[in-house]
């Protein structure tokens, strides 16, 4: 299916998690729920429901708080960095850790915002049992090359099994905000807006997203 347009004919692409009840979410974390609190009929104007969900659900954005107890809440973050120019860098074939190699040599000179997509087809129905993570000395480059903002499909920036949060804590160096559970299957490589801002949830740690590519 062709991605839709806007009014100015630039194609945009949603790479958002559908938000539902069967959505694969970090083993023992909340399952999301919807539920009807009010139901419309004779007697009720309007259909009115409850959430339940992770503040990490589907495509999300990382407070700093997330992995630094002194870190800022999701909504005091700097909006600007989920807003603008992105370049998107196709790495699924490799070693579980992304390497600066692997990424570097491809961005176009001046880039703030990069996204990585590990996977060919994104696993919408299942907990995905491997997923590639970005190096910290790959954060780390990325940082001193001027990114703000580095995005990924992955349902996180360090493995599974991690404890220590390496890569996290290498982006929370270079201030960079970050995007996970991203969707980036029918967008080929290259170029784009990005327009992802979290929601303003006063002291969380992260905040699902609607996020979206649009041709530059």
């Amino acid at each position: 299916m062709s991605a839709p347009r806007d009014e100015a004919g630039r194609r945009l692409y949603d790479i958002s998690q559908p938000l539902r009840p069967d959505l694969p979410v970090w083993p023992g974390d909340t399952p999301f729920g919807l539920e009807r609190t009010w139901v419309l009929s004779d007697g009720c104007p309007v259909n009115v429901s409850r959430l339940t969900l992770s503040t990490h659900s589907g495509a999300h954005a990382d407070a700093p708080l997330h992995f630094d107890p002194a870190g800022v809440a999701i909504d005091a973050v700097d909006l600007v960095p989920y807003l603008g120019p992105a370049q998107l860098v196709s790495v699924t074939l490799g070693p579980d850790r992304i390497g600066p190699e692997e990424v570097l040599p491809r961005l176009v000179p001046g880039t703030r915002r990069v996204l990585l997509r590990t996977f060919e087809v994104f696993p919408h129905d299942a907990w995905p049992e491997r997923f590639r993570t970005p190096a910290p000395d790959l954060v780390e480059a990325l940082g001193g090359a001027g990114v703000r903002l580095l995005g990924i499909d992955g349902p996180s920036l360090d493995p599974e099994d991690a404890k220590d949060l390496v890569s996290h804590q290498a982006l929370g160096r270079w201030r960079m905000a970050v995007l996970e559970g991203l969707v980036f299957d029918g967008v080929p490589d290259g170029g784009y807006e990005l327009i992802a801002p979290p929601l303003r949830l006063s002291g969380a740690d992260a905040s699902p997203v609607r996020a979206l590519l649009r041709d530059l």
